[in-house]
């Protein structure tokens, strides 16, 4: 069976997230995407695990479904018809590590996905001897990241552990501050427990692939929500039976028959992608960086080093390279994006969403909208300017500024258009 999984969301419960973030709403969502199955995140809160356990049940499969159905008062997603089996929970939730390592504070983040409450709980007693799982729904924990491992691999053996968004400089196992050079130099050696690494936002699978030493690892993609509209931005398309042994298996194997595609951003969208200095609005590529030697022209402060300039420095590839037998990805571009620059209006204006759920309630979800549906269907209920902005995503013809030190990069689809190209648009 095919379909979409996001393992890797927050709740209302973590900083600089939306009131939104409950699971009634995060399953309407879902379905919306296209996800089949979706992560609850968070589960180290105690607030947040107690709602899992309230709204939630047991799927049979390693999976967790709403025990029944409550009204939403929003205009939009009250008009979307939704069962209990629409949409499934796989428990999930990020942990920030923040230790000392070899004479160097780490900042690490790792993902954990279980298949059983019983096996959240024991985790959730030992970390919150050592640290304050109330405060934020992605706790800090001042704990190694290879000492737990080794605790969830000793409490839990059926979880996964995977780094996450592991080239952002800030809080990833290859950051530019804070990180390490290899996936060996954190977790020593029970490196052959760990499966998968998230690309994260301001990566994709080709930059990861230029590192041979990742070669063992499989590439997953997930959106990292802060808010519900968010969710599936980047995900992972499987193909096996529904239930978490065959996602989990699926990972560890690492088989393009099974897992069939990640979605991801365009990779440049990313805040992180590029090197810069938000503050001076100076945004450069790894060369200019070097050129003038980390340091921003107008402030004289160091310049935060991006993902780009990481894989630059670890590669011993050539860009472009691809081994044998990887995953594929697709880059996407979220659809109310799309709309909105067809518009000339913000992703996030009542214009755009009215088109959206228009294209939603005809052809069923998000993903397939951007990567199914036949274009000129799509053009009988969107109209020329919107089908021609998925088209161009499709074809990858979009030009972006780079994002840079938590500065998103932007999308322009239509800025390549001819003055013959707007005449005809006149013309529909």
């Amino acid at each position: 069976m095919k379909f979409i999984v996001d393992f890797h969301i927050h709740s209302k419960f973590s900083r600089a997230t939306s009131k939104d973030m409950n699971l009634d709403v995060l399953a309407r969502w879902a379905k919306i995407k296209g996800i089949k199955v979706l992560g609850t995140g968070d589960f180290t809160h105690p607030e947040w695990l107690f709602l899992i356990k309230e709204r939630l049940t047991e799927a049979g499969n390693g999976f967790y479904q709403l025990k029944d159905l409550r009204k939403i008062n929003n205009e939009y997603l009250s008009n979307i018809s939704f069962s209990l089996d629409d949409v499934f929970f796989i428990l999930s939730s990020e942990i920030s590590f923040i230790y000392s390592k070899k004479d160097k504070v780490r900042k690490v983040h790792l993902i954990i996905i279980a298949p059983d409450l019983k096996y959240v709980e024991k985790l959730n007693k030992k970390l919150s001897g050592i640290g304050n799982l109330n405060a934020d729904g992605r706790p800090i924990i001042g704990m190694d990241a290879k000492d737990f491992l080794k605790m969830s691999l000793e409490e839990c053996p059926d979880c996964l552990v995977i780094p996450a968004h592991v080239w952002t400089p800030w809080f990833s196992l290859f950051g530019a501050n804070s990180g390490f050079d290899s996936v060996e130099e954190c977790f020593e050696e029970l490196t052959p427990y760990i499966y998968a690494l998230e690309t994260g936002l301001s990566s994709d699978p080709a930059m990861n692939w230029r590192l041979s030493s990742l070669d063992r690892y499989t590439l997953v993609s997930n959106s990292d929500a802060h808010s519900p509209s968010k969710i599936g931005r980047e995900a992972n398309v499987f193909d096996t039976d529904l239930s978490y042994n065959g996602i989990i298996e699926a990972i560890k194997e690492g088989n393009p028959s099974k897992f069939l595609y990640t979605i991801e951003f365009f990779p440049e969208e990313g805040k992180y992608h590029y090197d810069g200095h938000r503050n001076c609005g100076v945004v450069f590529s790894p060369k200019q960086t070097i050129e003038n030697n980390y340091i921003c022209p107008k402030c004289g402060q160091r310049l935060t080093v991006g993902v780009m300039h990481r894989i630059e420095l670890l590669s011993d590839r050539n860009e472009g390279e691809k081994p044998p037998g990887k995953i594929p990805f697709k880059n996407l571009i979220p659809l109310n994006e799309i709309i909105g620059e067809a518009l000339g209006k913000t992703a996030e204006s009542k214009i755009v969403w009215d088109n959206y759920f228009k294209l939603i309630n005809n052809f069923g979800n998000e993903h397939t909208v951007l990567t199914e549906i036949p274009l000129d269907e799509i053009e009988k209920i969107a109209g020329s300017k919107i089908t021609l902005g998925i088209e161009r995503m499709r074809k990858g013809e979009v030009k972006i500024t780079p994002g840079y030190d938590g500065v998103y990069g932007k999308i322009s689809i239509f800025e390549r258009e001819t003055e013959a190209e707007q005449k005809q648009l006149k013309l529909f």
